[in-house]
C-alpha cells in the first residue's frame, strides 16, 4: 500500500526548500514499506510536519502605517517601509520630511483612512482618504493611494515610500511654501480722528565697508545721528566682509531726513520700513508694539502669524490685536526644490484690520499729560454721564516710540523707561484717605440711623474706643459742634470715626458692602488697560488674609479711608462720577467706535451702567451738598485751591497716611459743573503731602484746560491756616 502526497502541496508555500523535499521523500518510502509488511506490525506515531508561517494582510501592515502617523511616530512608519525604500532614504531624512510639511502647513493632527485594498500577485493596492487638522487653513483633505509589497526574506508587506504619501502634491520631491498676506495695522485715534498709533516709517541705517572713504569722519559724525559711539560702530563692522550691507541702528524718518547730508556720505546704506509711529501721548492707555519673543513664537503661530511682525505688547495695541492686525492671510504651494510653482493647494484669505476710535481728546490728553508733569502719580477725567474717559495719565511714563526702534537707547537710558510701564491710574492701589467718607456718610445714613443734620462734638479728638486709644482730628482744637453735612465738607475725622463705629457696631460687613457697591474692591472692567481690584476688608478677608479676627478698631480705621484700605484712582474717579450724576455706577469706557471694514462706523460703544448707588436720592443729596461745601462751604478744604474759579465744583481731598514713613499720599475728587455734571477729575500724588494743596490745584487745571481758560500757576506754599490733613 502506498500513501501518496500530493508534491503541489509542499510546492505552493513559500518557505518550501530543497532539504525539507529530501526529508519528506524519506518519509513517504518509509511509509510505503510500512504499509507492505504484515498487519500485526504496529505502526509508529509520526511527527507533526513543518507548516510555513502566512505573513499577515497586507492592510494590517497599511492600518499599523496610518496609526504611526497619527501619532507622528515616523521611526514606527519608517520600520513598515520595503528594504528598497528604506535603502533610498534614511530614518531622519524620513522624518524631516514629514515634520518640515507639518510645519509649513501648520498641520495639528493628521487622519488617515484606509478605504480599499487590491491585491496583485505580491504587490498590493491601497487607497486611503487622508485629513489635516491645520491652524491657518483648516481641515484639509485628499485622496490618495499607497502600494505595499510583499518581502519574500522577512515574509512581511512593506510600503513602498515616496513623497508623495505625506501629500500629493509632494510627489518626486516638491516641498511646501507658505506666501504671507498680511494686513496693514489699522490706527488708533481720538474721538475726533487725530491718530495717536498711526503707520508711520522707520529707517535702518547701515554700513558697506568696503565703500568708507573717511572712517574716522565719517563714525564721528553719525555717532550723534545712531547713538552709538565711534568705537561701538567700528566693533559692529569690525568682521564684515567689504561688501556686506551692516544694519547699525533703526531712526525715525524724520531724524533720516534731518540729516540727509550726513547719511549721504559714501559707505552708508538706508533702508526704509513700515513702522508704528506714537504721538506722545496717553501712553499707558495706548500701549506699544514690540517684536515676538523667542518664548512666545510658536504661541503666535499657532495663530497664524509667521513670527516676525510687530504684536501688541500692552495696553489697546495688545487688548485689539486681533482688531488692529486684522486676520493674517496665507497660500500654501508645492513647489519643486529649486523653487518653480508646482501648484497652489489651498489659500486663506486675509481679512482686514480695523481701526480704533477712543473717548479721548488728544489735545485735552496732552494737557493733562502736562498738567501732572513730572510728579510720581495719576489724573483721570471721565463724563460722569457715560463713564467715557476724557483723559488717563500716569507718571512716570515712557515713550513707545523708542520701544521699536531700540538699537539707540542705551542701557542707562532703557532701565527709567522700562521701570515707567506701571499704571498707576490703575495698578496702583493706595489709601484712600479722606476721598472715602462719603462711601462711610452713605453706609451712616443708610445704615447707622443718621441723618444729614445729626449733631457730633469734636474737640480735636475722638475716644470712642476709650482714652487708651484715643485718635486726633487732624485740625487741632477740632470743629466744636458740627453736623454730618459740615462734617463731610470739614474732612473732620472725629465725626467720621463716630460714624464708622456706630455702623461698626451695626453691622461689621454694612461699611465693606458699601464701598463695593460705590465700586471699590474690584476692578472696574475698562476695556484694554491692566487694573487692579484694591483692597476693601471685611471680617472674612482679614481671617482668611491675617488669621485674626475683626474688631471696632478696623472698622473706624476703614471709615476714613485707612487701615486695609486700597483704592485705584480709577476706582476713585468712576465712585465720584456715580455721586455727581445721581447715583448710577457706569463701567469706565475708552473705545468710543470700532471702524468698519468697509465705511464707518461698524460697531459704536455704548455706555454700561453696572447698576446704582444703594443710596437714597435725600441722602445722595446730602453727600453731594457737603462735597460742594468743600469747595465753597466756610469749613472747606479746597476753597482756596478755587478762590475765583467761575465753574461751580464740588469735590474731596484726601491725605492718607503711606504707611512706609514717607510723606502721605495727596488726593483731590472732583466734579464740575455742580448741578450739570460734565467731568469728573482725580488727581493723585504719590507722597505728595496734603491734598488740598498739591492735588487740589492739579485738579482746577485740568477743569481749566477742559474748558478753555488760562491755566493757574499751583501755589508755592501752603495756604495760611490749616488744611486736610
Amino acid at each position: 500500500m502506498f500513501v501518496s502526497i500530493p508534491y503541489s502541496s509542499f510546492a505552493a508555500t513559500s518557505r518550501y526548500n530543497s532539504s525539507m523535499h529530501k526529508r519528506m521523500l524519506i518519509l513517504i518510502v518509509l511509509l510505503a514499506t510500512a504499509c507492505s509488511g504484515p498487519a500485526a506490525t504496529p505502526t509508529p506515531a509520526l511527527p507533526s510536519l513543518p507548516v510555513a508561517p502566512t505573513a499577515p494582510p497586507a492592510e494590517q501592515t497599511a492600518q499599523a502605517y496610518f496609526d504611526a502617523w497619527a501619532r507622528a511616530d515616523y521611526a514606527s512608519m519608517y520600520a513598515l517601509l520595503t528594504p528598497a525604500a528604506q535603502a533610498a532614504i534614511n530614518v531622519d531624512r524620513f522624518a524631516s520630511r514629514y515634520s518640515q510639511a507639518n510645519t509649513i502647513a501648520t498641520v495639528n493632527f493628521t487622519r488617515a483612512a484606509l478605504k480599499s485594498a487590491l491585491r496583485d500577485g505580491d504587490r498590493v493596492t491601497v487607497d486611503y482618504h487622508l485629513e489635516w487638522d491645520t491652524i491657518l487653513f483648516g481641515t484639509l483633505a485628499a485622496d490618495h493611494a499607497l502600494t505595499l509589497a510583499l518581502d519574500p526574506a522577512q515574509n512581511r508587506w512593506g510600503v513602498e515610500w515616496n513623497d508623495g504619501l505625506i501629500w500629493p502634491a509632494l510627489e518626486g520631491g516638491n516641498v511646501f511654501s507658505i506666501q504671507y498676506s498680511i494686513p496693514r495695522r489699522a490706527n488708533i485715534y481720538d474721538v475726533a480722528g487725530k491718530g495717536l498709533a498711526v503707520e508711520g516709517k522707520i529707517v535702518t541705517v547701515g554700513l558697506v565697508p568696503g565703500q568708507i572713504v573717511d572712517q574716522p569722519g565719517l563714525f564721528a559724525t553719525l555717532s550723534p545721528i545712531v547713538g552709538l559711539t565711534p568705537e561701538a560702530i567700528a566693533g559692529q563692522i569690525a568682521n564684515a566682509q567689504p561688501d556686506w550691507f551692516v544694519p547699525i541702528a533703526n531712526i525715525p524718518f524724520d531724524v533720516s531726513q534731518a540729516n540727509r547730508e550726513v547719511l549721504a556720505q559714501p559707505g552708508i546704506e538706508l533702508r526704509d520700513k513700515a513702522a508704528r509711529e506714537y504721538r506722545g501721548v496717553a501712553a499707558h492707555v495706548i500701549g506699544y508694539v514690540g517684536f515676538i519673543g523667542p518664548e512666545e513664537l510658536d504661541a503666535w503661530k499657532a495663530r497664524g502669524y509667521r513670527g516676525d511682525e510687530f504684536i501688541g505688547k500692552a495696553g489697546l495695541e495688545q487688548w485689539g490685536e486681533s482688531i488692529l492686525a486684522g486676520t493674517h492671510g496665507a497660500m500654501l504651494s508645492a513647489i519643486t526644490p529649486g523653487g518653480q510653482l508646482v501648484t497652489e493647494v489651498v489659500e486663506r484669505p486675509a481679512a482686514p484690520s480695523r481701526s480704533l476710535y477712543l473717548t479721548i481728546e488728544r489735545e485735552f490728553q496732552q494737557q493733562v499729560d502736562d498738567i501732572l508733569g513730572d510728579r510720581t502719580g495719576a489724573i483721570v477725567a471721565l463724563d460722569p454721564s457715560s463713564g467715557r474717559v476724557l483723559a488717563l495719565t500716569s507718571q512716570p511714563d515712557f515713550d513707545p516710540n523708542e520701544l521699536i526702534r531700540p538699537s539707540i537707547v542705551t542701557s542707562d537710558e532703557l532701565t527709567p523707561t522700562v521701570t515707567s510701564f506701571f499704571n498707576r491710574a490703575a495698578q496702583g492701589a493706595y489709601p484712600p484717605g479722606s476721598t472715602f467718607k462719603p462711601v462711610t456718610m452713605a453706609a451712616g445714613l443708610e445704615v447707622g440711623g443718621y441723618q444729614p443734620n445729626s449733631a457730633f462734638f469734636d474737640p480735636g479728638y475722638w475716644d470712642g474706643l476709650g482714652v487708651a486709644f484715643r485718635k486726633l482730628n487732624w485740625k487741632t482744637g477740632g470743629d466744636g459742634n458740627i453736623d454730618l453735612v459740615t462734617g463731610l465738607s470739614a474732612s473732620n475725622n472725629t465725626v467720621f470715626y463716630e460714624v464708622g463705629k456706630t455702623v461698626e457696631l451695626t453691622d461689621s460687613y454694612a461699611l465693606p458692602n458699601m464701598a463695593r457697591a460705590f465700586g471699590l474692591g474690584r476692578t472696574t472692567g475698562i476695556t484694554g488697560v491692566a487694573e487692579v481690584a484694591g483692597v476693601i476688608p471685611d471680617p472674612d478677608w482679614k481671617l482668611d488674609n491675617f488669621n485674626e479676627v475683626w474688631t471696632t478698631g478696623d472698622g473706624v480705621n476703614m471709615a476714613i479711608g485707612q487701615g486695609f484700605v486700597l483704592a485705584t484712582p480709577l476706582q476713585l474717579a468712576n465712585m465720584y462720577a456715580a455721586i455727581a450724576n445721581g447715583g448710577t455706577l457706569y463701567r469706565p469706557q475708552l473705545i468710543a467706535r470700532i471702524g468698519s471694514q468697509n465705511e464707518p462706523p461698524e460697531e459704536v460703544w455704548q455706555p454700561e451702567p453696572i447698576g446704582p448707588l444703594p443710596v437714597s436720592a435725600e441722602h445722595l443729596a446730602a453727600i453731594r451738598a457737603g462735597l460742594r461745601g468743600v469747595i465753597n462751604g466756610p469749613k472747606g478744604t479746597a476753597g482756596f485751591a478755587f478762590r475765583g474759579f467761575s465753574i461751580a465744583v464740588a469735590g474731596k481731598t484726601g491725605t492718607a497716611e503711606a504707611g512706609s514713613g514717607g510723606e502721605p499720599h495727596a488726593w483731590f475728587a472732583c466734579w464740575a459743573p455742580y448741578d450739570d455734571p460734565e467731568i469728573v477729575v482725580v488727581a493723585f500724588i504719590e507722597n505728595g503731602g496734603q491734598g488740598s494743596y498739591r492735588a487740589a490745584p492739579l485738579a482746577r487745571n485740568v477743569l481749566e484746560a477742559y474748558y478753555g481758560l488760562p491755566l493757574t500757576p499751583p501755589p508755592d506754599q501752603p495756604p495760611e491756616g490749616p488744611v486736610d490733613r
